[in-house]
């Protein structure tokens, strides 16, 4: 499923498996692994007026683990930001659905509706982005 957005090539490590998933998860970093995990966090950001990220990515995806340090601590910078993350190998159908072509690949919602979208791993970019995003917050958390 997809492209890396590099010319990185990874490979299909379970070991590497189980790394990224530790990287793309824990903290304020939702791993989103059901359509059910998903319709609760996307539910609760509406319900607390939070803005989603939702980063689309793979366990081979070396753009996808440069940029997972990067996606941790902005995560951990905007509390009033809900982040998630899909592998696209677990909910192939799912990220069809959004239309990835590309790994990693950040959306930005709110209320449920895309605002924004940022293909590839750079950093700058998502940071300008995310804090973009927390001004179309109408309530914060501290």
């Amino acid at each position: 499923m997809g492209h890396c957005c590099t010319t990185g090539r990874g490979h299909d490590d379970e070991d590497d498996e189980e790394d990224h998933h530790e990287e793309i998860a824990g903290g304020n970093i939702h791993l989103i692994t059901t359509m059910a995990n998903w319709e609760a966090k996307l539910t609760e950001s509406i319900k607390d007026e939070k803005i989603v990220v939702v980063n689309f990515s793979a366990p081979w995806c070396v753009p996808c683990k440069k940029i997972a340090p990067d996606y941790i601590e902005i995560a951990d910078k905007y509390p009033s930001i809900i982040c998630l993350t899909v592998d696209v190998d677990e909910l192939p159908e799912f990220s069809n659905s959004w239309g990835i072509k590309a790994t990693p690949t950040f959306f930005f919602l709110k209320e449920g509706r895309q605002v924004d979208k940022l293909i590839g791993a750079n950093k700058f970019e998502l940071e300008r982005k995310a804090a973009a995003a927390t001004n179309l917050t109408t309530k914060t958390c501290n």
